[in-house]
């Protein structure tokens, strides 16, 4: 099963979860970096909105958690209360 990450961006508190679909390993230092996408965008995060321009790969510190199970329509609370600040 692939992995699923939450992304820290703009300092939003919640966080985006995108799966990672690549995972880059420096052999000279050992730091693990991952390319993530969105399950309804039709490429990678690097050729949307998500990653800063130029940004080729996330690095651990943009990662704020992994997903460690599944609840379906869950997403569209996080994406109501963003949207809509007065139901938070």
């Amino acid at each position: 099963m692939p992995s699923i990450i939450g992304i820290a961006k703009g300092g939003r508190d919640i966080p985006i979860v995108h799966r990672v679909i690549k995972v880059h390993e420096r052999q000279d230092t050992g730091e693990v970096n991952v390319l993530t996408k969105g399950d309804n965008n039709p490429e990678d995060d690097r050729n949307g909105m998500l990653y800063a321009q130029d940004q080729e790969w996330l690095k651990r510190h943009h990662i704020m958690g992994r997903a460690v199970g599944f609840l379906p329509y869950v997403g569209w609370l996080t994406i109501v209360m963003t949207e809509k600040p007065t139901v938070k």
